[in-house]
């Protein structure tokens, strides 16, 4: 099957992440079983979802891992000219939800299954589809856990997000909050009878402007990033009963998005601080039980620059670059190297073409990343 065609294949398969997987996961077993290739099936908690990993060559730690997510955005709201769910190939572009992210890459590396077999390798290419990459990038968190107890641990992985097959040695972390603030409910016009948790959620947001602020003074120090700081944003709001009524309740919703090296938690304990010191004492003037608490809600790891690295020297050659990049999107290729694992990023595509109606890949990009991959089997050969 040639990549374009696995492509078709896969982009028939609704995957967007607020369903199942386990259709196309079914699909890749029967087709990796259909070529004597076992995989190992890696369910979440639920049973609904599941990641999948196999190996190709000798059954031993070390060689390359190829990762992938299967899951996709929802294509509700947007306009699309064709069927999101049927692969459309019009003036050298291939038109499908998640053609280019990253459904392409996993394709590439599915259809070259069949050479990587008949190169004899003498280093394993191993092959990790995960789950939920586009809401939390913890569908590949068991298969890590796993990795060196009863699945071989790789040692370098290539995670296929589209790149433009630059080389990507490093990305901000990123991680959803929420701050829920409760009060007390009272008429409007006693406002000392109550606590106000709307008026405090401005207060946070407020502060919360000046933290950002703040990043941005202090920039970035490596000059790798675009934004050249962390940056903080607040992107919903939701509290109150009416306008007469004081607000007993108030939640917001904001994310960090951080510089290697800086903690998201360095920031809510700032923010908590704040809140213990400014906020809360006034509003347990009218509501003693006033309170205040932020949660993490998803915190996807940074990918930290590892300069030299056995990962970057390897797609560097392979991709024929001479120097590596980062992006502003996160990966799950924080949780490979927090795992141990030299890790980059290196895939096909365009991360533009993302995200959007008429998603779409280049037959030429397509290619590339063929390229890419059937240049690691030769390399990996004997």
């Amino acid at each position: 099957m040639t990549p374009l065609a696995m492509l078709e294949r896969l982009v028939a398969f609704n995957t967007e992440s607020h369903r199942s997987n386990l259709e196309l996961i079914a699909f890749v077993e029967a087709w990796l079983t259909q070529l004597g290739v076992a995989s190992v099936h890696i369910p979440d908690a639920t049973g609904e979802k599941a990641a999948l990993f196999a190996s190709i060559g000798p059954a031993q730690d070390g060689g390359v891992l190829l990762s992938g997510h299967t899951d996709v955005v929802p294509v509700a709201g947007q306009a699309w000219t064709s069927d999101p769910w049927r692969l459309r190939v019009a003036d050298g572009r291939a038109y499908g939800r998640g053609a280019v992210d990253m459904k392409g890459f996993v394709a590439i590396v599915l259809a070259l299954v069949p050479e990587m077999l008949a190169a004899r390798l003498a280093t394993p290419i191993h092959i990790l589809l995960s789950y939920d990459e586009e809401v939390s990038c913890l569908g590949v968190v068991d298969a890590v856990g796993r990795m060196g107890v009863d699945l071989p641990r790789p040692g370098v992985a290539i995670v296929g997000e589209p790149t433009g097959m630059d080389v990507v040695t490093a990305h901000k972390s990123v991680v959803s909050l929420t701050t829920r603030i409760t009060g007390k409910e009272g008429h409007s016009s006693q406002p000392a009878h109550g606590a106000n948790a709307v008026m405090a959620a401005a207060e946070l947001i407020h502060w919360l402007a000046r933290r950002q602020e703040q990043f941005a003074t202090a920039g970035d120090p490596t000059g790798l990033f675009d934004p050249p700081c962390s940056t903080l944003q607040v992107g919903a709001i939701h509290g109150g009963t009416a306008r007469n009524i004081i607000a007993r309740d108030c939640s917001f919703l904001w994310e960090f998005r951080g510089l290697p090296g800086h903690s998201h938690r360095d920031v809510m304990d700032e923010l908590a601080a704040f809140a213990e010191t400014d906020v809360l004492p006034r509003m347990r003037l009218g509501a003693p039980e006033a309170s205040i608490d932020t949660i993490c809600d998803v915190a996807v790891p940074h990918l930290a620059p590892k300069p030299g690295s056995a990962a970057e020297q390897l797609a560097l050659r392979l991709a024929g670059r001479n120097h590596t990049t980062t992006v502003s999107f996160a990966t799950e290729a924080g949780h490979f190297q927090n795992g141990g694992v030299a890790t980059v990023v290196c895939g096909p595509g365009s991360i533009d073409q993302a995200h959007q109606a008429d998603e779409f890949i280049t037959l030429a990009e397509l290619e590339n990343g063929t390229a890419f991959v059937r240049r690691l089997v030769q390399a990996l050969g004997v």
